[in-house]
C-alpha cells in the first residue's frame, strides 16, 4: 500500500521544530524529524528509486538545515513552513504524485 509522503515529510519538520521548542529538548525535536525521515525514505525507495531517494534526502534534510540560518532573516516559523512546503513540494513531484 502507497502512502503519501508530501504531509509525513511536512508534518514531521514543523512538528519536530515544535517538540524541540515546547520541550526545550533538541533531541527529541531531531527524534521526530528522523522519524518522519525513515517512514518517508522506505516509501521514497519503492517510488522513487535510489536516485530519488537520495535527492529527496538531501531536499528533506536540505531544508532543515537550511531553516535553521533563514529563521535570522525571516522568523523562525516562516522558516521552518518553507523547509516544510519544499520538502513536501518535493515528496509530491517524486515520489507520491507516481504511487
Amino acid at each position: 500500500m502507497a502512502i503519501r509522503t508530501a504531509p509525513i515529510v511536512a508534518g514531521s519538520l514543523v512538528g519536530g521544530y515544535l517538540v524541540a521548542r515546547e520541550t526545550k529538548v533538541r533531541a527529541l525535536g531531531g527524534a521526530v524529524l528522523a522519524a518522519g525521515g525513515i517512514v518517508a525514505g522506505r516509501q521514497w525507495k519503492r517510488t522513487a528509486g535510489p536516485v530519488g531517494t537520495a535527492a529527496l534526502t538531501a531536499v528533506y534534510l536540505g531544508g532543515f538545515g537550511a531553516s535553521h540560518p533563514l529563521a535570522k532573516k525571516i522568523g523562525a516559523w516562516p522558516a521552518v513552513f518553507t523547509a516544510a512546503g519544499a520538502s513536501a513540494l518535493a515528496s509530491w513531484a517524486l515520489s507520491d504524485r507516481k504511487a
